[in-house]
């Protein structure tokens, strides 16, 4: 079993009527249904108000992937629980930022630049491309995804080369994007994914969901070799 948590700031639904209602049980409780649906996960959710953030030594001891949303509370974020998550990622544990996690501190420190962009509400037309159709992340999904309605990100965005990228979008307005996002980080393996401004069900979108089931499976952690640092005896005889 992959064991998989699903963190949410947790905000926009306690404050917006209408956040509410498209997520009812918060966007956490719509990705972890779906994902509670799916074999071989077992899963979790944590939200901002909670002790720790919901990320506590015994949960995160127990969380292969993590998934990530934030938007407007990402300041909140407590600088030592970003070290913890920052660490179980080099050793190996999966993140996941959706979105808005883009200026979450934690995919700010793993990327190491502003991790900035041009972006855009006027509710217009995505589609998101497959770039790179024989990766595991794609599994499922079909030449593109066509999204009605999407808050518009625009390049330059501001993070280091992907190691993999498997979306580009192209948003009614003209501009493009790399919305699937590949890292190796250490032991760990990190995506992010565009879609899910709170104000559209996106969420609730099937192809958007395999996304993420297919993206927890890819980045589960893997009984690699430890690597080894310092000094070192020699394997052969000098």
């Amino acid at each position: 079993m992959i064991k998989v948590t699903v963190w949410n700031e947790y905000v926009h639904e306690k404050m917006d009527a209408n956040v509410a209602s498209i997520y009812p049980e918060g966007i956490h409780g719509a990705i972890a249904k779906y994902l509670k649906e799916q074999p071989g996960l077992e899963v979790r959710t944590a939200t901002m108000d909670q002790p720790e953030h919901g990320l506590t030594d015994e949960v995160l001891n127990q969380t292969d992937v993590l998934i990530w949303w934030g938007h407007v509370a990402h300041h909140m974020v407590s600088d030592e629980v970003v070290e913890k998550v920052y660490n179980k990622v080099l050793n190996g544990m999966g993140l996941i930022v959706l979105h808005s996690g883009h200026f979450s501190k934690i995919f700010r420190k793993l990327m190491g630049t502003s991790c900035d962009l041009k972006w855009r509400e006027a509710g217009e037309n995505e589609r998101l491309w497959v770039v790179e159709p024989g990766h595991p992340i794609a599994r499922g999904i079909g030449e593109y995804i066509d999204l009605p309605h999407e808050e518009m990100y625009g390049e330059r965005f501001d993070i280091p080369a992907p190691d993999e990228l498997v979306f580009i979008s192209w948003f009614k307005g003209g501009e493009v994007f790399r919305s699937g996002c590949c890292f190796y980080r250490g032991k760990g393996k990190i995506f992010y994914f565009r879609p899910g401004h709170e104000s559209f069900p996106i969420y609730h979108n099937e192809k958007i969901l395999k996304v993420i089931d297919n993206a927890v499976r890819w980045a589960a952690p893997i009984e690699g070799p430890t690597p080894t640092f310092g000094n070192v005896k020699p394997l052969e005889q000098l």
